[in-house]
């Protein structure tokens, strides 16, 4: 029975005006993080132009200013079609966005490039794009639960954006990775929409198959082993991943599809056995891969012996990784200064190592700070996938921040080298149009979550 029934006249209207206040203070919430975001992110483009040129130039207003009527523009779609969505996710994404194209700005002067031709101008035209995509998406999507119902189209999807690098005539190799698609007009990585369509695919399929893969099972050693038959999807997952890696020449990637489909297994079934069946196959895999594809052989060996000479030199070797890691360096505690540094020397720096521009110049406490906004954001997505009411949304919270929280670690285990560098993009912060709509259309996922978490507890609580 609700609550409402069992009160007076006048704690009903104390109780229904709440309920319409909570919404305008979320809201009034996210729109003052915006602007703080937005002040950081102007502030950060002001000092990359003082500390590089000794002045300020006109295009940082319209790089500052259009960033911010952009998201100011999905802030008020919210207001009126996600009123109860999470009021921390956008500021957050903002300021990476905006910390992003700073940096990126900050590349352009160091090679000189201006006007349209600068990466920092594209960035914008993309992020324009993306949040664009983004309000469709959260005005489209009123019920996530309808997404469910095209598991199946999700996983065709899926597949079929996976494998279209390798048709001739449209996929392209860039870097020794087959991971583009060039259409004439424009030129994306299907894979990274790829990703959004598996995580669909796999929340419903784990939400039906669920029980015979938690229950079913012979126990030994003390652990309920999985059926041979429970076996299949995840060697299906395996096969795909070891398939992208070998044609695709794609170790980030491979990692990043098969780690999505374990973590959701686990937290669909409770059984960490998963972990061990499934990382045993990714382990096997890539030391075979490693043994047979050069590839997989040579970021091995950059990894393991960066400075070696031989490794410094060669083709695709450790230069990257080394002049990333002194980048680290020389930036020490506080950073060199926006605009002081050198980080135009790494190449490829304003995509796949963005994170080494911004460790030199905002140092040691720059990146923390950028780190603690990361994991802000995966907590903030943790947090709607516990509190959702139905399986098939808190496994596509959890997946979809998973997906954003992978590849953070990927991408700054890499240039850190913690792990094998493996050509994955920042998160918000890299140069990249294909990965700036995907990771956005998972903002808009998320924020439709949220807001859908909130109704429900409404309806079960009765306030």
């Amino acid at each position: 029975m609700s609550l409402l029934n069992n009160s007076t006249p006048a704690t009903i209207t104390e109780q229904l005006m709440l309920r319409l206040k909570v919404p305008t203070k979320l809201r009034n919430l996210e729109a003052t993080l915006i602007v703080f975001a937005m002040a950081v992110t102007s502030a950060a483009l002001a000092l990359v132009d003082l500390g590089a040129t000794g002045q300020l130039n006109p295009p940082i207003i319209g790089l500052s200013l259009g960033l911010g009527v952009i998201v100011l523009a999905m802030h008020v779609a919210q207001r009126f079609v996600a009123r109860d969505a999470d009021p921390l996710i956008l500021p957050i994404v903002t300021l990476l966005n905006g910390l992003g194209i700073a940096m990126i700005h900050r590349l352009d002067l160091s090679a000189g490039l201006s006007g349209w031709q600068a990466n920092a101008s594209r960035q914008m035209v993309w992020t324009a794009i993306a949040t664009v995509v983004a309000i469709v998406v959260i005005v489209v999507v009123r019920n996530h639960r309808v997404l469910q119902r095209y598991r199946y189209v999700w996983m065709l999807t899926g597949v079929v954006l996976l494998v279209l690098p390798l048709v001739p005539f449209i996929g392209v190799t860039i870097n020794g990775a087959r991971l583009w698609v060039n259409l004439g007009f424009v030129s994306f990585q299907p894979g990274e929409i790829a990703k959004i369509a598996l995580a669909l695919f796999f929340a419903g399929y784990l939400v039906t198959a669920r029980d015979s893969l938690s229950v079913m099972g012979k126990k030994a050693f003390g652990v309920r082993w999985p059926r041979t038959k429970d076996l299949g999807p995840i060697l299906v997952v395996w096969a795909v991943a070891m398939l992208v890696l070998i044609f695709q020449r794609d170790l980030g990637t491979s990692l990043l599809y098969f780690g999505l489909f374990l973590v959701l297994m686990y937290v669909a079934t409770g059984r960490a056995i998963w972990f061990v069946v499934g990382g045993g196959l990714f382990g096997l895999g890539a030391l075979i891969a490693s043994q047979f594809l050069t590839y997989v052989h040579g970021r091995f060996a950059a990894w393991l012996d960066s400075f070696n000479q031989v490794n410094y030199e060669a083709v695709g070797g450790s230069y990257q990784l080394v002049q990333g890691l002194f980048g680290f360096a020389s930036g020490g505690i506080i950073g060199t200064g926006l605009g002081a540094g050198h980080p135009g020397i790494v190449p490829l720096a304003e995509s796949d190592y963005i994170m080494a521009s911004l460790g030199e110049e905002l140092g040691l406490v720059g990146v923390f700070a950028i780190l603690a906004l990361y994991l802000l954001f995966i907590a903030r997505g943790i947090r709607i996938g516990v509190n959702g009411s139905d399986d098939f949304g808190r496994l596509l919270a959890i997946g979809l921040t998973f997906v954003i929280a992978l590849q953070v670690f990927i991408v700054v285990g890499g240039v850190t080298r913690v792990i094998p560098v493996t050509g994955l993009t920042t998160p918000f912060l890299a140069a990249g149009g294909s990965s700036l709509v995907a990771n956005w259309i998972i903002v808009a996922l998320l924020l439709r979550l949220s807001d859908t978490v909130r109704h429900q507890r409404e309806e079960v609580t009765g306030q």
